[in-house]
């Protein structure tokens, strides 16, 4: 998934008002952050091949240390330690671990089965929403505008900038994840690399958002 991942950030962060949105987004999509760096590294492999399903033209062939649910478990750790470490309370640092997790859940969702449960030999599982665009594009949008509807009613822009900062970030999500199956295969696994490494952007983005929004702190105080 894609904007399934941000939806999970914006809907959690009523309930972690005293993280910042780019730390929810950034536990959100850990795994896709380890990823890049692991692939280009070689520790990790992936294939372009197209059709490999409707919405995506990547066969991931290898990526048990960024992927698999165990090493999800521990990387959810590594966010919740650094959360510690910010002095942030112990139901946000819960908060973070199941947004690192979660994003295990979501691919096993979308993906065709290829999410290992641990590193070594381990079953690999997969739902394959991947496989039918019209059904990728209608759960995620789903999600999505009920991440939205979540955030907002929980926040409001301190000046124009928290508002155009915030709707600027959904349209970008949106454009790059809408048009991809209709976009062609990237030209290189390293250039795969390098794209997703570019994803650390948009952590700065919620991260410059949340600079310009107030939060409620009602409901639940983690």
């Amino acid at each position: 998934m894609f904007v399934g991942h941000t939806a999970v950030a914006l809907a959690a962060k009523p309930y972690a008002p005293r993280a910042s949105l780019g730390a929810l987004l950034a536990a959100a999509y850990a795994l896709d952050l380890i990823w890049p760096l692991l692939l280009m590294a070689g520790v990790e492999t992936v294939r372009i091949d197209p059709g490999n399903t409707a919405f995506t033209p990547l066969a991931f062939d290898s990526y048990p240390w960024s992927h698999s649910l165990l090493m999800a478990m521990a990387w959810g750790l590594v966010a919740a330690g650094i959360g510690w470490r910010f002095k942030l309370p112990r139901g946000t640092l819960i908060i973070l671990w199941l947004l690192v997790v979660s994003h295990w859940v979501l691919d096993f969702i979308s993906h065709r089965p290829d999410m290992p449960l641990w590193p070594g030999r381990s079953p690999r599982l997969g739902l394959g929403l991947w496989n039918s665009v019209v059904a990728t594009l209608v759960v995620e949008s789903a999600m999505l505008i009920a991440g939205i509807a979540i955030y907002l009613r929980s926040s409001r822009a301190r000046d124009r900038i928290g508002t155009i900062a915030f709707w600027s970030f959904i349209v970008v999500q949106v454009a790059l994840w809408a048009t991809q199956p209709w976009s062609p295969p990237p030209p290189s696994t390293r250039v795969l690399a390098w794209f997703g490494i570019v994803a650390w952007l948009f952590v700065a983005w919620a991260w410059w958002i949340d600079r310009h929004r107030e939060y409620a702190t009602q409901g639940l105080r983690v």
